[in-house]
Protein backbone atom coordinates (compact mmCIF):
# COMPACT_ATOMS: atom_id res chain seq x y z
CA UNK A 1 0.00 0.00 0.00
CA UNK A 2 1.56 3.33 -0.98
CA UNK A 3 1.44 6.77 1.12
CA UNK A 4 -1.48 8.04 -0.56
CA UNK A 5 -3.49 5.34 0.17
CA UNK A 6 -2.32 4.68 3.52
CA UNK A 7 -3.10 8.44 4.32
CA UNK A 8 -6.98 7.57 2.91
CA UNK A 9 -7.46 4.73 4.68
CA UNK A 10 -6.30 6.20 8.79
CA UNK A 11 -8.20 9.34 7.48
CA UNK A 12 -10.94 7.35 6.85
CA UNK A 13 -10.54 5.50 10.28
CA UNK A 14 -9.72 8.60 12.30
CA UNK A 15 -13.32 9.94 11.02
CA UNK A 16 -15.03 6.56 11.49
CA UNK A 17 -13.44 6.33 15.21
CA UNK A 18 -15.09 9.75 16.03
CA UNK A 19 -18.62 8.18 15.90
CA UNK A 20 -17.77 4.87 16.36
CA UNK A 21 -16.68 4.25 19.27
CA UNK A 22 -16.04 7.62 20.59
CA UNK A 23 -19.49 9.32 19.91
CA UNK A 24 -21.32 6.81 21.30
CA UNK A 25 -19.05 7.00 24.43
CA UNK A 26 -20.15 10.85 24.42
CA UNK A 27 -23.69 9.92 24.22
CA UNK A 28 -23.94 7.65 26.91
CA UNK A 29 -21.41 10.03 29.01
CA UNK A 30 -24.53 12.36 28.58
CA UNK A 31 -27.14 10.26 29.55
CA UNK A 32 -25.01 8.91 33.06
CA UNK A 33 -24.56 12.49 33.88
CA UNK A 34 -28.28 13.70 32.93
CA UNK A 35 -29.20 11.35 36.03
CA UNK A 36 -27.99 14.42 37.98
CA UNK A 37 -31.08 16.52 37.38
CA UNK A 38 -32.92 13.09 39.62
CA UNK A 39 -30.40 13.44 42.48
CA UNK A 40 -27.46 11.87 44.17
CA UNK A 41 -29.11 8.45 44.17
CA UNK A 42 -29.82 7.99 40.79
CA UNK A 43 -26.57 9.53 39.83
CA UNK A 44 -24.66 6.87 41.86
CA UNK A 45 -27.11 4.07 40.84
CA UNK A 46 -26.50 5.09 36.87
CA UNK A 47 -22.65 4.90 37.66
CA UNK A 48 -22.71 2.01 39.58
CA UNK A 49 -24.18 0.05 37.05
CA UNK A 50 -21.75 1.18 34.54
CA UNK A 51 -18.81 -0.26 37.00
CA UNK A 52 -20.24 -3.34 37.29
CA UNK A 53 -20.00 -4.10 33.38
CA UNK A 54 -17.58 -7.24 33.36
CA UNK A 55 -13.60 -6.80 32.33
CA UNK A 56 -14.65 -2.91 32.73
CA UNK A 57 -10.87 -2.17 32.49
CA UNK A 58 -10.51 -4.39 29.07
CA UNK A 59 -13.93 -2.89 27.89
CA UNK A 60 -12.26 0.59 28.45
CA UNK A 61 -9.15 0.08 26.97
CA UNK A 62 -10.38 -1.16 23.60
CA UNK A 63 -13.27 0.30 22.90
CA UNK A 64 -12.48 4.14 24.53
CA UNK A 65 -8.97 4.54 25.64
CA UNK A 66 -7.38 3.57 22.43
CA UNK A 67 -9.37 4.91 19.67
CA UNK A 68 -9.37 8.24 21.41
CA UNK A 69 -5.99 8.41 21.59
CA UNK A 70 -5.62 7.46 18.15
CA UNK A 71 -8.43 10.07 16.99
CA UNK A 72 -6.79 12.42 19.17
CA UNK A 73 -3.30 12.01 18.08
CA UNK A 74 -4.00 11.97 14.15
CA UNK A 75 -6.29 15.11 14.93
CA UNK A 76 -3.29 17.16 15.99
CA UNK A 77 -1.55 15.92 13.00
CA UNK A 78 -4.42 17.41 10.65
CA UNK A 79 -4.53 20.68 12.99
CA UNK A 80 -0.98 21.14 12.27
CA UNK A 81 -1.41 20.92 8.42
CA UNK A 82 -4.82 22.60 8.14
CA UNK A 83 -4.32 25.79 6.77
CA UNK A 84 -7.08 28.05 7.91
CA UNK A 85 -8.43 31.14 6.19
CA UNK A 86 -11.41 32.01 7.67
CA UNK A 87 -10.14 35.83 7.49
CA UNK A 88 -9.70 35.91 4.07
CA UNK A 89 -12.95 33.55 3.29
CA UNK A 90 -15.50 34.00 5.85
CA UNK A 91 -18.31 31.12 4.10
CA UNK A 92 -19.84 29.12 6.86
CA UNK A 93 -17.70 26.45 5.78
CA UNK A 94 -14.60 27.69 6.56
CA UNK A 95 -15.56 28.84 9.98
CA UNK A 96 -17.04 25.15 10.40
CA UNK A 97 -13.74 23.85 9.44
CA UNK A 98 -11.94 26.33 11.76
CA UNK A 99 -13.83 25.37 15.29
CA UNK A 100 -13.08 21.98 14.36
CA UNK A 101 -9.48 22.33 14.33
CA UNK A 102 -9.91 24.11 17.40
CA UNK A 103 -12.50 22.28 19.76
CA UNK A 104 -10.66 19.44 18.95
CA UNK A 105 -7.17 20.68 20.94
CA UNK A 106 -9.47 22.06 23.60
CA UNK A 107 -11.86 18.50 23.54
CA UNK A 108 -8.50 17.10 23.70
CA UNK A 109 -6.91 18.63 26.67
CA UNK A 110 -10.74 18.61 28.63
CA UNK A 111 -10.82 14.83 27.89
CA UNK A 112 -7.19 14.26 29.21
CA UNK A 113 -7.86 16.43 32.66
CA UNK A 114 -11.14 14.67 33.28
CA UNK A 115 -9.96 11.25 32.64
CA UNK A 116 -7.18 11.49 35.23
CA UNK A 117 -8.61 13.33 37.58
CA UNK A 118 -11.71 10.98 37.83
CA UNK A 119 -11.32 7.33 36.19
CA UNK A 120 -7.99 6.87 36.54
CA UNK A 121 -7.54 8.50 39.80
CA UNK A 122 -10.59 5.82 40.40
CA UNK A 123 -8.46 2.87 39.30
CA UNK A 124 -5.04 4.23 40.44
CA UNK A 125 -5.93 5.57 43.75
CA UNK A 126 -9.39 4.38 44.48
CA UNK A 127 -11.32 8.02 44.32
CA UNK A 128 -14.94 7.15 44.67
CA UNK A 129 -16.82 8.39 41.25
CA UNK A 130 -20.11 9.93 42.96
CA UNK A 131 -22.70 12.80 42.88
CA UNK A 132 -20.80 14.35 46.17
CA UNK A 133 -17.64 13.43 43.98
CA UNK A 134 -18.88 15.69 41.17
CA UNK A 135 -20.24 18.34 43.73
CA UNK A 136 -17.18 18.99 45.10
CA UNK A 137 -15.38 19.45 42.25
CA UNK A 138 -17.82 21.72 39.86
CA UNK A 139 -18.56 23.76 43.56
CA UNK A 140 -15.89 25.99 42.11
CA UNK A 141 -16.47 28.33 39.74
CA UNK A 142 -13.31 28.15 38.18
CA UNK A 143 -13.96 24.37 37.71
CA UNK A 144 -17.62 24.85 36.52
CA UNK A 145 -16.66 26.80 33.50
CA UNK A 146 -13.61 24.70 32.36
CA UNK A 147 -15.82 21.81 32.96
CA UNK A 148 -18.68 24.23 30.64
CA UNK A 149 -16.09 25.31 27.90
CA UNK A 150 -14.86 21.45 27.27
CA UNK A 151 -18.49 20.23 27.01
CA UNK A 152 -19.25 22.64 24.51
CA UNK A 153 -16.39 21.50 22.69
CA UNK A 154 -16.71 18.23 22.68
CA UNK A 155 -20.11 17.98 21.75
CA UNK A 156 -19.29 20.41 18.79
CA UNK A 157 -16.42 18.49 17.69
CA UNK A 158 -18.51 15.34 17.96
CA UNK A 159 -21.84 17.01 16.43
CA UNK A 160 -19.73 18.78 13.47
CA UNK A 161 -17.86 15.81 12.93
CA UNK A 162 -20.65 13.54 12.37
CA UNK A 163 -21.23 16.19 9.26
CA UNK A 164 -17.93 15.50 8.51
CA UNK A 165 -18.31 11.61 9.03
CA UNK A 166 -20.98 11.69 6.46
CA UNK A 167 -19.32 13.21 3.63
CA UNK A 168 -16.22 11.20 3.97
CA UNK A 169 -18.37 8.10 4.01
CA UNK A 170 -20.19 8.95 0.78
CA UNK A 171 -23.42 9.42 2.43
CA UNK A 172 -24.35 12.86 1.83
CA UNK A 173 -22.98 13.82 -1.55
CA UNK A 174 -24.75 16.67 -3.02
CA UNK A 175 -24.79 20.55 -1.74
CA UNK A 176 -28.84 19.98 -0.57
CA UNK A 177 -28.20 16.62 1.73
CA UNK A 178 -24.72 18.20 3.12
CA UNK A 179 -26.32 21.24 3.82
CA UNK A 180 -28.84 19.44 6.05
CA UNK A 181 -26.30 17.49 7.53
CA UNK A 182 -25.06 20.88 8.98
CA UNK A 183 -28.57 21.71 10.06
CA UNK A 184 -29.20 18.65 11.67
CA UNK A 185 -25.12 18.26 13.17
CA UNK A 186 -26.20 22.12 14.36
CA UNK A 187 -29.97 21.24 16.36
CA UNK A 188 -28.05 18.21 17.79
CA UNK A 189 -24.98 20.18 18.94
CA UNK A 190 -27.41 22.67 20.65
CA UNK A 191 -29.30 19.63 22.30
CA UNK A 192 -26.61 17.69 23.76
CA UNK A 193 -25.29 20.90 25.17
CA UNK A 194 -28.24 21.86 27.10
CA UNK A 195 -28.42 18.37 28.13
CA UNK A 196 -25.08 18.64 29.51
CA UNK A 197 -25.10 22.24 31.23
CA UNK A 198 -28.16 21.13 32.70
CA UNK A 199 -26.59 17.98 33.91
CA UNK A 200 -23.39 20.10 35.15
CA UNK A 201 -25.53 22.66 37.40
CA UNK A 202 -27.85 19.84 39.19
CA UNK A 203 -24.68 18.89 41.00
CA UNK A 204 -24.23 22.27 42.66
Amino acid sequence: MDLEKQHYFIRKLHSMSGVLPIGLFLMEHLIVNSFSMRGPEAYNNAVAVLQSIPFLPVVELLLIAIPIIFHGLYGLWIVYLAKNNVLSYTYYRNWLFYLQRVTAIITLIFVAYHSYTLRIANALFGLEISFNTMTAVLSNPWMMVFYIVGLLASVYHFANGLATFLITWGVTVGPFSQRVAVIVSGLLFISLSYIGIQALFAFI
